[in-house]
């Protein structure tokens, strides 16, 4: 029973994680509020779309790769929304 329920779990974290990615680069494209971009995308690491159980160091490569690129695209929104309001 256990299982079932850390499987749903993990299916809405995962459904959460693609909104808040979806809703990242809608700001993005279509609003160019890099800020607000950032925000979401910061929210969406939140809900991670992988196996929370495992640690760190028990990651595929891939997922570890995956994961800081996406923190890596977090800072560079927040930096750029930054710089395009410093005037």
């Amino acid at each position: 029973m256990e299982n079932k329920a850390t499987e749903s779990r993990a299916g809405i974290t995962r459904v959460i994680y693609i909104l808040f990615v979806l809703f990242g680069l809608y700001h993005v494209f279509f609003m160019q509020n890099y800020m607000d971009a950032a925000a979401s995308l910061g929210i969406g690491l939140a809900f991670d779309p992988f196996d929370a159980q495992k640690t760190w160091n028990e990651r595929p490569m891939w997922q570890k790769v995956w994961l800081t690129v996406h923190l890596a695209v977090v800072a560079l929104l927040f930096g750029y929304g930054i710089g395009l309001n410093d005037k």
